[in-house]
C-alpha cells in the first residue's frame, strides 16, 4: 500500500534564496526590475531623431518614477503594519512555510496563496520583511546583539515582481535564511502601476506571520519540517542558481511541490517528505536509522481505544485518539543507501512516504513519525495533522 519516496544523496545545506532591497537616500532600487516593455510607454511621434530620443528618454523617466513610487509605497505599507497602523486588506493572502537546515542559519521556504480573482491586474509586487522579536533571554546576549547590528536593518528585506495566475488559488513560493529565533514576518502584496493608465488606487494586502525558527546548529539527532507535499519530482539535472529564488523547495535534484493545505479526499494520497540530520556515524562510516509511521484517528475527548492492537507495538496515543494503522518501517544504512553516502559529512537522510487514503474513513487524523537512531539509541518524533473528507 505504501510507496517509499526516496533515499537519494542530498545537499548538506541551502543557501539564502531571497532578492534584496537596497535603500539610498530614501530611494528603493528593485534588484530584479521588470523589463520596460511590460509597461505602456507613450508612443513615440514620427518626428526627427532628436525628438524621438527626447520622447524615449521622457518615457523611460516616467517608468523609472513609477517603479520608484511603487517601491516607496510598498515599504510605507510595511512600515504602517509594523507600527500598528491600519493597512489595506483588499484580497486574502495565505501563508505556509517549512524549516530546513542551511549552511548559514535556517532556511525558510514559504508559499503565498492569493485569490487573484479579486485583483484588477495580474502583475504585482511582493515585499517580505522579517523583524526579530526581542525576548528576555536576548538582553544579556552581547554576541547576538553584535551579530544583529552587523546584519541589515531587517534580517529579511526582499521585494520581487510576480505574475499571478487567474483564479482563487494562485501560489507564489520563495525562501529566506535567518538565524534561529522568534520573528514577525510582514508580507505586502500590491498591484503594479501602469504609467500609461488612469491613476487609480492599486489594490493591496498586508499580512503578519509569527515565526519560531528552530536551531539546527547542534549535533543532536533532529529533522527538518515534515513537508506535506502534492508531489516529489526527481530532476534530470541541478537547477541553475539563478532559478533557485523562485524554486525554494528544490533540494539537491529533488523538487518538492508543497500541498496547498492538509485536507484530502479519499481518492488522494498523503505525501510526507523530510530530512534527518545528525545520525550517529562510526569511524567505519556505519549508521543505521529506522523511521516508523503510525496513524491515529480523533474519536472524541476522553476516548482511547486500543482493542486488537498489540501492546507496545506503537507509541501511546493521546487522549481522544484511536490507533488506526501503521506502515512498514523504513531503514537507512550503508547496505541500503550505498557506501558512498556518508551522513558524517553533513549530508542529511531524505525520508518520506506516499500513503493512499482510500482506506481512511472521513475524519481528522494524526501521523506520528518516529525517527530512531539504532546505533546511539536516540530518537525524535514529529507530527502531521490532516483531514480526510469528501470535499477538497
Amino acid at each position: 500500500m505504501i510507496e517509499q519516496v526516496g533515499q537519494g544523496r542530498m545537499l548538506a545545506g541551502l543557501e539564502q534564496a531571497t532578492l534584496s532591497v537596497r535603500r539610498s537616500a530614501g530611494v528603493v532600487v528593485l534588484l530584479v526590475a521588470p523589463a520596460l516593455s511590460i509597461f505602456h510607454v507613450p508612443a513615440l511621434a514620427a518626428r526627427g531623431g532628436a525628438a524621438r530620443q527626447r520622447d524615449q528618454v521622457a518615457g523611460e523617466r516616467q517608468v523609472e518614477q513609477t517603479q520608484r513610487g511603487e517601491g516607496e509605497a510598498i515599504l510605507a505599507l510595511a512600515d504602517a503594519a509594523l507600527s500598528g497602523k491600519p493597512v489595506p486588506s483588499d484580497f486574502p493572502v495565505r501563508w505556509q512555510n517549512d524549516f530546513v537546515k542551511a549552511q548559514r542559519g535556517t532556511f525558510v521556504p514559504f508559499t503565498l496563496t492569493v485569490d487573484a480573482s479579486q485583483l484588477t491586474r495580474r502583475s504585482a509586487l511582493v515585499y517580505v520583511r522579517a523583524k526579530r522579536r526581542s525576548t528576555a533571554s536576548d538582553a544579556p546576549d552581547r554576541k547576538r546583539q553584535d551579530r544583529d547590528r552587523d546584519e541589515a536593518t531587517y534580517p529579511v528585506d526582499a521585494i520581487f515582481p510576480v505574475e499571478l495566475t487567474p483564479g482563487s488559488g494562485s501560489r507564489i513560493s520563495r525562501g529566506f535564511s535567518v538565524s534561529p529565533g522568534e520573528y514577525d514576518v510582514f508580507v505586502v502584496m500590491r498591484e503594479r502601476v501602469d504609467p500609461g493608465a488612469p491613476r487609480t488606487r492599486p489594490k493591496a494586502a498586508v499580512m503578519r506571520q509569527a515565526l519560531s525558527v528552530p536551531d539546527f546548529r547542534s549535533n543532536e539527532l533532529t529533522t527538518s519540517s515534515l513537508i506535506v507535499a502534492d508531489g516529489l519530482t526527481v530532476l534530470a539535472e541541478a537547477v541553475p542558481a539563478d532559478q533557485l529564488a523562485e524554486r525554494p523547495y528544490v533540494i539537491g535534484r529533488n523538487e518538492i511541490t508543497p500541498a496547498a493545505d492538509r485536507r484530502f479526499r479519499r481518492d488522494e494520497e498523503l505525501i510526507v517528505v523530510f530530512l534527518v540530520y545528525n545520525p550517529m556515524v562510526t569511524v567505519e562510516r556505519q549508521f543505521d536509522v529506522r523511521v516508523e509511521y503510525h496513524f491515529y484517528r480523533k474519536v472524541g475527548a476522553g476516548v482511547r481505544a486500543e482493542a486488537g492492537v498489540e501492546p507496545g507495538a506503537h507509541p501511546t496515543g493521546r487522549a481522544g485518539e484511536q490507533y488506526f494503522n501503521r506502515t512498514d518501517p523504513q531503514r537507512f544504512n550503508p547496505a541500503l543507501m550505498g557506501t558512498a553516502f556518508d551522513p558524517g559529512t553533513g549530508e542529511p537522510v531524505m525520508a518520506g512516504q506516499v500513503v493512499p487514503l482510500a482506506g481512511f474513513e472521513e475524519g481528522d487524523y494524526r501521523l506520528d513519525v518516529q525517527i530512531i537512531d539504532l546505533l546511539s539509541g536516540k530518537s525524535v518524533s514529529r507530527d502531521v495533522l490532516f483531514t480526510v473528507g469528501s470535499e477538497p
